[in-house]
């Protein structure tokens, strides 16, 4: 779509296309592709977007010249060297779908199709081109169901279990609340279009308090920054839960008319009295009495919940403490008030349209993805072994945990790996055949989001370069390839997003895909900021309709979160699932693994990194500058017990692996605890990167991840006093 015109975009001849920020992001930007002769010279933010107001983050800030960088993937590569050294020949499509379907069809035969695995996450965010765009496909072909919980799967599972799956606190709401708390998360960092919400509350009298183990970039803007060990979420909001309860702060009223379980979460949190929850977390007892009176009598007080509370063996539980909070306070009486974890569940996708988790044969086994390196190299025992790879959309040997072990496995001769992407990164490198995608300019597609309530469409804006295909069709030819003759594959891209969202959901009302063409983007009709409060007479979408902090879904055994089979098929917790929260110790830290702990006495945080988004842009030279090099903040008391000095290279390492880079010391990591970001590519730090050391666990809801959860020792290596200055947090 053309917009109007000023006198300088005519002169130069500029059409302006709409489009959306395809990235594994909160904010899901609408952006303004500008095309000169068919070559996209600008991207910029649209100032009418009421989360975008017109600026992009650091990420975006070179979106134009990362289409047309010189190493991006522009046609179908062959392996000509060794696995893992990245060296190709070019083929042509035809080639690339005849090896593909002479491999499968040999490995099929032999072994059937559950040897053959797709891995695949949110290397793009939209409907038909992102984390479930192949499903259809492998479920048809009757390949190994992957199970896709890198990210928020605890947090749902914990979601839907205490207040149902909608009708969370809305972002720009917050901008009403009297007092904040950003939990886990380092706003300014990983959702920076959701910040001014806050600061809007603030310049209107609210506090902001940040808990967060490192003193980041939102902590040091925060009112108040609280320091907690990680892992140990889950006590400090027991704590909260007890202190509410002891000082008199519940809201009685709201806690009888629209909450189960009372006595029993009163009862429960009993055992975390403040100078308990500060022997464990390390918060002071005095602040635990604080903040639970500060956020019970401020009303409406809001919370923002990060990812990163997932991320150790009781996160899942954790979440599910401080999803209670509200309820208990009654913030969720008032706009502006409550809690936030994702609003994808207000979004109408018909998964089950995109996923067809019907053609899933019967029996068919699921690997979670985190378990790659396991599934792999036979550490898990598999029938049959997994004999080929197909990753789209993911880079799991720099994102996934046991990073050595993953390598170990893609090395194996008798597994054939397939990788779509723009680059050949980490994991390309191992790959038999490399195929060039598209990247969000040059495809059609529509973004939703879990970070507002704001739907857009991303509308192509220049032609895709070389022979590359955006994913829709990558599948569609895999299909034809393979023989599939079901009519889901004749579609185009705009009839499949037509047909996998529910148009006349109430949601939906006065949008339709038409009017998104020109429009852009639309909120969804689900109340505005300033009149929403999902929750003021109860109305959760539980099974009691009520806040449950007994949750009769963990009573009912194994629960799956309600999404779409492919993605959440093996959530079964089992029938040991407390249905009540509690803190789980961590799996490592000095106080749950004293023994460990002699060895590998640090805990070590990976948060996600200011200029990169996980792994992406890490291969681009501005991008790089802006972060810095692969660096290890280290306290600098810990630095000295061992010798180490500012700007030493140090390694990292514990049973499972290693890494290194130069030594930052700096308290902005509290005593105890070390610091290294997740995304640098292997290239461009020391051969390994901080996933090396991140054991392949799971936490006890939803089967996240364990980055949050691993103990290393730390060394000194070299003195290296010349590399890039880091970015900061």
């Amino acid at each position: 779509m053309t917009l109007a015109r000023d006198p300088e975009t005519t002169r130069r001849d500029l059409t302006i296309v709409r489009g959306a920020c395809p990235h594994d992001c909160p904010d899901t930007c609408a952006m303004l592709y500008h095309v000169e002769d068919g070559r996209l010279v600008d991207v910029t933010g649209d100032p009418e977007h009421p989360m975008t107001r017109g600026g992009l983050c650091v990420k975006l800030k070179d979106f134009p010249e990362h289409h047309y960088q010189a190493d991006r993937l522009l046609h179908p590569m062959r392996r000509v060297g060794p696995k893992g050294a990245g060296e190709f020949e070019r083929i042509t499509w035809g080639e690339a779908l005849d090896d593909i379907r002479a491999r499968w069809t040999d490995i099929i035969a032999e072994h059937g199709p559950q040897a053959i695995m797709p891995h695949a996450y949110l290397g793009h965010q939209g409907v038909i081109n992102g984390l479930t765009a192949g499903d259809a496909f492998f479920n048809r072909l009757g390949a190994t169901v992957a199970e896709k919980t890198y990210c928020e799967s605890g947090s749902s599972t914990a979601w839907h279990m205490t207040v149902g799956g909608t009708g969370g606190l809305d972002i720009e709401s917050m901008a009403y609340a009297k007092y904040i708390v950003v939990w886990g998360m380092n706003m300014t960092s990983t959702n920076l279009h959701g910040w001014p919400f806050l600061l809007e509350a603030r310049r209107k009298g609210a506090k902001i308090v940040v808990i967060d183990p490192v003193r980041t970039r939102t902590a040091r803007q925060a009112d108040w920054h609280i320091r907690i060990r990680p892992g140990t979420d889950g006590a400090l909001a027991m704590g909260l839960i007890h202190e509410i309860v002891v000082q008199g702060l519940v809201d009685t009223d709201y806690v009888e008319r629209h909450t189960v379980g009372f006595d029993e979460l009163a009862e429960r949190a009993v055992h975390y009295p403040p100078e308990r929850v500060e022997e464990i977390t390390g918060v002071p007892a005095e602040d635990v009495r604080v903040l639970a009176r500060e956020y019970a009598t401020t009303q409406p007080a809001a919370i923002r919940q990060g990812v990163a509370i997932e991320r150790s063996r009781g996160g899942g539980q954790a979440i599910r403490a401080i999803t209670c909070l509200p309820a208990l306070v009654g913030a969720w009486r008032y706009v502006g008030g409550g809690t936030m974890e994702m609003p994808i569940w207000e979004f109408p996708t018909k998964f089950d349209a995109i996923c067809m988790p019907q053609w899933i044969p019967e029996g068919t086994r699921v690997i979670n993805e985190l378990d790659l390196g396991m599934a792999l190299t036979g550490e898990m025992e598999l029938d049959p072994p997994i004999r080929s790879l197909f990753v789209y959309n993911s880079n799991p040997v720099s994102q996934g945990p046991a990073q050595a072990k993953t390598m170990a496995g893609l090395m194996r001769d008798d597994l054939f790996t397939v990788v779509s992407d723009h680059f050949v990164n980490d994991t390309a490198k191992f790959a038999d055949l490399v195929l060039p995608a598209t990247m969000q300019a040059e495809q059609l597609d529509i973004m939703v989001t879990w970070g507002h309530l704001y739907i857009s469409l991303n509308q192509p804006a220049i032609d895709p370069p070389g022979e590359c295909v955006p994913n829709s069709e990558l599948f569609r030819r895999l299909a034809r390839t393979m023989g599939f003759t079901d009519d889901y594959w004749d579609r185009t891209d705009e009839q499949m997003l037509r047909d996998f969202h529910d148009w006349d959901a109430p949601a939906l009302r006065g949008i339709t895909y038409d009017s998104l063409k020109e429009t852009g983007w639309a909120r969804l009709d689900v109340g505005l900021p300033h009149e929403r409060a999902p929750h003021a007479e109860g109305n959760f979408p539980t099974p009691s309709g009520k806040c449950e902090f007994r949750s009769s879904l963990a009573e009912g055994g194994n629960f799956v979160v309600p999404v779409w089979r492919s993605m959440y098929e093996a959530m079964q917790p089992g029938d040991e699932l407390d249905p009540l929260p509690d803190y789980v110790p961590p799996f490592e830290s000095p106080g749950s693994a004293p023994e460990l702990a002699k060895r590998y006495p640090l805990s070590i945080v990976s948060p996600k990194p200011h200029a990169f988004l996980n792994s992406q842009y890490a291969n681009a030279e501005s991008k790089q500058r802006a972060q810095g090099d692969q660096r290890v903040w280290i306290h600098p008391e810990d630095a000295a017990e061992r010798g180490i000095v500012d700007g030493e290279i140090v390694r990292v390492f514990n049973d499972r692996g290693q890494f290194s880079g130069p030594a930052v010391l700096d308290d902005v990591v509290m005593k105890g605890l070390v610091m290294a970001h997740v995304g640098h590519w292997q290239d461009k730090a020391s051969g390994c990167t901080v996933n090396s050391i991140t054991a392949d666990r799971h936490n006890q809801l939803g089967n996240a991840g364990v980055y949050s959860d691993n103990l290393v020792e730390v060394e000194r290596v070299a003195t290296d006093l010349t590399q890039t200055p880091p970015a900061g947090l």
